[in-house]
């Protein structure tokens, strides 16, 4: 009896740890966020593009391109030029490993914006393979 009380607790505490490790990864992968959104509000396309694929989707206000991480750092950066950013806010984050995504709000050049990403989790890091930008 004594036996199987230690496997059930052992079995237990195994199920605890793993769920405990599986929000810990959850939550690191939902981090990848924050610096994204403080490029974003800062309107700094040098930095955001370091998170961008090597190829990837950019969607700005309808006008869709799939390109390299350097042609998408230029529309994001002449985005940013015509409509400087005054703050970003992420309101709503979801996915599970390997795709999690994000949708924000951004008031920028007078107006406002929705903006979603969609972060690919790789062994070699996290980047943005899909960045949509719509007017609201």
């Amino acid at each position: 009896m004594g036996k199987i009380i230690l496997i059930f607790l052992t079995l237990l505490l195994n199920t605890v740890v793993l769920s405990g490790q599986q929000a810990a990864n959850q939550n690191k992968e939902q981090d990848v966020f924050v610096p994204i959104a403080k490029y974003i509000q800062n309107g700094d396309a040098e930095r955001l593009a370091v998170w961008f694929a090597p190829s990837l989707e950019i969607d700005i206000l309808g006008t869709t391109n799939v390109c390299s991480r350097q042609q998408a750092k230029q529309i994001v950066k002449e985005f940013f030029n015509e409509n400087s950013p005054k703050s970003f806010v992420i309101t709503y984050r979801s996915g599970k490993a390997p795709m999690i995504y994000a949708i924000g709000n951004l008031s920028a050049g007078g107006s406002k914006f929705r903006v979603t990403l969609f972060v690919k989790t790789q062994s070699d890091g996290n980047f943005i393979q899909q960045m949509r930008v719509e007017k609201e």
